[in-house]
């Protein structure tokens, strides 16, 4: 990624529009780890060779610089689970709404994290009686990096009665909230907060051709889509979705493929196709304002907080359901992998080995290798 924007970045200036947001991402993506943001000498721990490791940039659109972030996080996250089943809930909202998100981003998708937690809680009241507790983790993306805004909640399996002296379980370990009535109540929730903002003037940045009242009827005359995945199988099921879910980009280095006369070729997974791995290759110009519609304004909270899980008395909420529950002690898991940087020489000789390996236990169901060259084709 880092190369694309130190080729095109200056012309993509001149020739498109950008908010200030969008061209600190650039600016932080293009020096990170080089030269320019300096280096510092470091001993490597395993074989005691001495390197230079360039500074990263530490921006949140980077995708290099979201692993060690990530790995605190979760360790936060850790000693915070509670000894019942999870839930994933995903909320999305119809097509008709993108231009609201992509011209007043901190509006919409603040409405739309809000609504989403609301609903769950609401609904959660109504019909299981209980006051529940909800992650919200905001994604903009597609595979294909087209605009695609929908919220990923994770909801533990029951919460505090009314009067917060009983813990109310779910009566299903495999079932958590009516479907229906989540998408009915979301829907509400977010038309009516897309309704306030437009009589408080909060989306002025769209275009003049663009009607907001149109936009946000059609959308409150559609069926919305809320899905509600399996639960998982427990809390380290849930850590392995959250180091997944969290701190991602819209697109990572992994993804893509070459970068080779203007055209950048990357690999996507289509979920409305039987969830087929494709490759596509498009100009540049196209692959860089893909990218940039879904940089966040700054300081933008993407993963937010609801009912007992809100920030404010969240430990103290914890260690009360915990007493509930009949479970005290925070539940243990096995130790994370500590992550480091390895020099250079530790490196080649990990790869060695990494080859190695891979050449001994090669995977009979393993897809063939994609083509840096193939456009369009499916796997």
């Amino acid at each position: 990624m880092g190369d694309i924007v130190r080729a095109v970045r200056d012309v993509y200036l001149k020739v498109r529009r950008t908010t200030p947001f969008q061209r600190k991402a650039l600016w932080a993506i293009e020096r990170c780890r080089t030269a320019v943001m300096k280096a510092v000498r470091v001993k490597c721990e395993e074989c005691g060779d001495e390197y230079l490791l360039y500074r990263s940039c530490r921006n949140r659109h980077c995708p290099r610089c979201q692993v060690a972030v990530r790995e605190r996080w979760l360790a936060a996250r850790e000693r915070e689970l509670l000894p019942v089943p999870y839930f994933h809930v995903v909320f999305t909202v119809p097509e008709i709404l993108n231009e609201i998100a992509l011209y007043c981003p901190e509006v919409f998708y603040a409405a739309l994290l809000s609504a989403a937690g609301n609903a769950l809680l609401d609904v959660g009241m109504s019909k299981l009686h209980a006051r529940l507790g909800v992650l919200t983790i905001l994604h903009t993306w597609g595979q294909n990096l087209m605009l695609h805004p929908h919220a990923h909640c994770v909801v533990p399996g029951g919460g505090f009665s009314q009067d917060g002296k009983r813990w109310i379980g779910v009566r299903k370990p495999t079932y958590l909230l009516p479907v229906k009535v989540l998408m009915a109540r979301f829907r509400t929730l977010l038309c009516n907060a897309l309704r306030q903002a437009a009589k408080e003037g909060k989306l002025h940045r769209l275009p003049k051709n663009a009607l907001p009242y149109a936009a946000i009827e059609g959308a409150a005359a559609q069926e919305w889509i809320v899905y509600a995945k399996a639960p998982f199988g427990g809390p380290r099921q849930v850590l392995e979705y959250l180091s997944r879910y969290t701190h991602r980009v819209a697109i990572s280095n992994r993804r893509i493929l070459s970068f080779a006369n203007g055209k950048v070729t990357f690999v996507w997974r289509d979920y409305v196709d039987g969830n087929r791995v494709k490759v596509s290759t498009i100009d540049v110009m196209e692959f860089m304002r893909r990218f940039l519609m879904h940089v966040l304004p700054d300081r933008f909270v993407r993963i937010r907080y609801y009912g007992f899980l809100a920030n404010g008395r969240r430990h103290e909420n914890i260690e009360l359901a915990r007493e509930l529950i009949g479970r005290s002690e925070p539940l243990r898991f096995r130790q994370r992998p500590r992550f480091r940087a390895l020099c250079p020489a530790c490196m080649a000789k990990s790869m060695r080995a990494y080859k190695r390996r891979r050449a001994q236990r090669r995977n009979p169901y393993r897809p063939p290798p994609v083509r840096a060259d193939a456009v369009g084709v499916v796997l």
